[in-house]
Parts: structure tokens; sequence; C-alpha cells
């Protein structure tokens, strides 16, 4: 027998099975020996109070084994030869998890790839750390698992309504990932453990007679006479079948391809600002109330700050608690910085991106530019003033958080994650000022808020751009397909329509069965 309790527990009661299994007892007013065992499915944190407290599911195995398989693994079986091909462009979470589910249909995904693979990228970015060196198909945007898989490998979606969540954590638990994620409000993989995650699912795609091929770049949208997508034309030759395109929100050679095409799009709105740095006690301490910090039971803390000033949102974007800061550039001559966290959250930094929304109407296209690619045109303007701002590398200019919102130079930075370096400042000039005036309000509200917060030990550094994708790729809501071009289903962050691993996993699956009806329905 199998009893389901909710519990409300101390951080030492949460951590120590042999507390749990007696309180579940009392509970349940059974012996503790006939509870054989305990499995947590449901955990969160509820710092609100003084009192830190942890919120538990839990189900108890009265008289009964505890040992069965926590989900029945998704089943791939080999394609036959006879399998109608679809090509999948991008092997990031929307690809991936597209090619998989193709599988599942009986279609067989030919996976193409602009980068390499996920252990070949680490060479490229260490190279970029150390040396400044773009290469602009290997980096932490481009390459086999996308931006996520050396960007933290956060889980956490509020996108719930678009699919089952869980079946998408459940995958990743089938290929490696931890099966913690399974129960914590905010799952995380890490940046350390998710390569080998993503290496085991392209197995998987191979294993079924999939295909994946790197360093193979899309460069034109083949069409037939009735305008319907009958392949992808890329530097190795021409692939054909319906296609999946999930390139990811920093393609903007992809973008601009696709408008040359005449394939529909629109601008859509982002989210434009910094990496913010605190040295990680000083969030536990802010977080959990307490001078000691976080203590033995629990985590790095996390924080949130969501606000309007001006009638525009200001709010804090993939928050890394014992994380680093990293260099995204993906072109030349460009520069932003994203942050991650591995899987033990460990390093003394928190980081997190802090960011102002930004609407298509807030934007004024350049003269004898495109408007369609506005929003793009100024990611790019302001990447380009950072980096030029400096000596031609990328190390990031940085101010004090003090400083930033006092309008004044930073004689000194604190110690900071960032591997290229940091050096003094203005950056709340060298954003636009639309931007640096509201998150200047944003950090003052966040300091009242939280004591301490808000404090010269904490480092502004710019620029964070790539938070969500400049352009949406108009397609039908019934079919998925392009509305310019049918047998195409733009997919995922790139096509503006996910905002994370699970939300892209979730519209790569959809994309993959919308893909598998059309060839149903000719």
């Amino acid at each position: 027998m199998t009893e389901q309790l909710q519990l409300r527990v101390d951080p030492a009661t949460a951590a120590s099975e042999l507390r749990l299994t007696a309180l579940a007892s009392t509970r349940l007013n059974i012996d503790a020996n006939r509870i054989k065992g305990i499995r947590i499915i449901k955990r969160s944190i509820d710092a609100r109070q003084r009192n830190v407290m942890i919120n538990l599911t839990l189900l108890a195995y009265v008289d009964e084994d505890p040992s069965a398989t926590l989900f029945a693994p998704e089943p791939y079986d080999r394609l036959p030869k006879s399998a109608p091909a679809a090509v999948v462009v991008g092997a990031g979470p929307a690809g991936l998890f597209a090619a998989l589910r193709l599988i599942q249909l009986g279609i067989k995904p030919i996976v193409i790839e602009r980068g390499k693979d996920v252990d070949s990228r680490r060479i490229d970015m260490a190279r970029l750390s150390r040396e400044g060196v773009v290469d602009p198909d290997s980096n932490y945007c481009f390459g086999e698992g996308g931006a996520g898989a050396y960007s933290d490998g956060k889980l956490y979606t509020r996108s719930k309504k678009r699919g089952d969540t869980d079946r998408i954590l459940r995958i990743f638990c089938q290929h490696g990932a931890q099966t913690d994620i399974l129960a914590d409000a905010h799952p995380h993989i890490g940046t350390d453990r998710l390569p080998e995650v993503i290496k085991a699912m392209r197995h998987t795609i191979e294993r079924c007679g999939g295909e994946v091929r790197f360093s193979t770049r899309a460069e034109q949208i083949i069409t037939d006479e009735s305008g319907h997508a009958t392949g992808v034309s890329t530097g190795r030759g021409d692939i054909r079948g319906k296609v999946i395109l999930a390139t990811g929100h920093s393609a903007r050679d992809v973008y601009r391809t696709l408008r040359a095409s005449g394939i529909g799009m629109e601008a859509k709105g982002i989210a434009i600002g910094v990496r913010l740095e605190h040295p990680q006690a000083l969030i536990d301490r802010i977080r959990y109330h307490s001078k000691e910090g976080r203590g033995k039971y629990l985590p790095a803390a996390e924080y949130t700050m969501l606000t309007r000033v001006e009638n525009r949102g200001v709010y804090s974007f993939c928050m890394c608690p014992g994380g680093f800061i990293i260099p995204a550039s993906s072109e030349p001559g460009l520069l932003v910085v994203n942050g991650m966290s591995p899987s033990n959250r460990g390093t003394r930094w928190a980081n997190s991106g802090m960011v102002v929304e930004l609407l298509p109407e807030d934007v004024a296209t350049p003269e004898g530019e495109d408007e369609t690619l506005r929003m793009m045109l100024y990611q790019e303007e302001i990447e380009r003033r950072f980096f030029n701002a400096g000596d031609g590398t990328q190390k990031a200019p940085a101010q004090r958080m003090t400083d930033f919102v006092a309008g004044r130079d930073s004689d000194t930075l604190p110690p900071s994650s960032y591997a290229p370096g940091l050096y003094p400042a203005r950056v709340d000039k060298l954003l636009p000022d639309c931007i640096s005036r509201r998150l200047r309000k944003g950090f003052e509200e966040m300091g009242r808020k939280n004591r301490g917060f808000l404090t010269q030990e904490a480092t502004v550094i710019g620029d964070e751009t790539r938070t969500s994708a400049p352009v949406r790729l108009v397609r039908d809501p019934s079919t998925l397909q392009s509305l310019t071009t049918p047998g195409l289903f733009p997919c995922g962050e790139g096509a503006g329509y996910a905002g994370g691993i699970v939300s892209a996993a979730i519209d790569g699956e959809r994309c993959a069965e919308a893909l598998a009806a059309s060839l149903q329905s000719n």
C-alpha cells in the first residue's frame, strides 16, 4: 500500500529520511517498521518568514517494496528503412525533443546543427573566455544542445498549459538527469551534467535510425512551385523533407535569410539590461533571514524581482545561485554576457539578469533598414557599443551597483566570476537611458524590500540582451505551419514560441506531432 502525505517541516527534518519516516508513521497512525521506504515527489522552500520551512509531498510505502521504478521510460524503437524523413534545423531543446518525438511517430529525423558536438564546443568556449576569440558557429549559443547546454539547465517553467511538463522532465531523467528534478519546485540539471544528458539524447536518435549532422549550416529553405517547403539547402548538399526550424534566438543570419526569402515574421518584444552579481553568502543571509546564511541543510538561495517602472516591466531573469557569468557573444565585434550554475551551485557568487521590457513600439527603425528586424538591430547596436567601449576583447564593462544607481564612476570593482575580466565603466551611460532609468528605480525598490540587496558589494556587468527572440515567425495556430510557407514548422525560442528549455521542448514535440499530421493528410 502506498500513502501520499503533505508535510511542512524544518530543513533538518526534510534532509533526514529517518525523521520523515517517523513523522509519516505518526501521521498515518501505524508502526514505523511497516514503512519500508519513502519517496519525495514534490519539494519547495518557503522562505517568506524568518523560520524557513520545506513543503513536501511524499509517498510512504507501507508493507510494500519501494524499489519500483519512479516512471516508465518512453519507448524509442528503431525506424524501418521505409520511414519518411523530416529535417530538423537546430539541435537545441526544441530540435532534440522534436527529433525524439518524430521517432515515436514513425518519421526519420535528420537533425542538422551549424555548430559542433557538445564536447567539441568546450574548446571554442574556453578560447572565447581566455582569448576573446568568437567562433560564429561554435560558442555558448550555437552547437549541440543549443544555448541551454552550457547555460545552466534550468527547467522551471510557467508554461504548464502548453503541454505535459512532467513528461519532459521524465525524458531528461531517462537520458541521465538526476531524478531530483521530478520533485523540485525549481528543477535544475547543472551545466556540468547537462552535456552528458544531451549526448544520450543524440545516441537515442542515432540508435533508432535518425541522423545528427554537425557543422552543417542551413543556407536556404527549399520550396516547390506552390511555395511549400520541401527541404533545406546546406553547404554540404540539399536535404529533402518537411522542415522543423528550431534555430534558437541568436541565429540572426537565419532571420535575415528568412526575411529576404519572404517567410512571414514580425517584430516582437524583448528585454535588455545587465547581469547583477552578488556574493552568494549575502543573498543567503537576505533570503533566509539569518546572519549565518543558509546553514547545513538549505541550498544556495535564489531571488526574483518583478515590478513596473514607467509602464514597462523590470524583472530578474535566469537567476543563477552559486553560479558564474560567461561571455555569450556569437559574433565577432559584439559583447553580451549570460549566467549559469553547476549542479551543486557551489561557487561564491550569485548572479541574475536584470532586464527591462521593450515593446516594438519603443524602438525606431534605423534609416534604410527593415522594420521587422528593428528589435534585432537594437540588440546588435547595444552589443556593439559595449564591445567598442573596451579594448577589443571580451572584457566586460562593470560598475558597482550603488554607483549605477547614483550615476557615478566606480574607482574599483569587487571580485567577479567573469573569467575574461571586468573594467570600471559607466554601464548606466552605455545602456540607453530608457533602460538605465528603469533599472535604477527597480534596484532602489528591490533594496527597500530586501535590506542589504542594494550594496557596493554587488556589481552591474553589461550587457544582457539575449533574453528572447527579437522576431516571431508567424505560423498557423492550428497546423503550426508557417503562414507563408506550408511545410515549414517554426519552432521553439528562435521562432518566438518558447521561453526556456522546457517550453522549447514542449513546442518541439508539438511541431513534430503537427508535421506527422500533415504527412497523414497529404
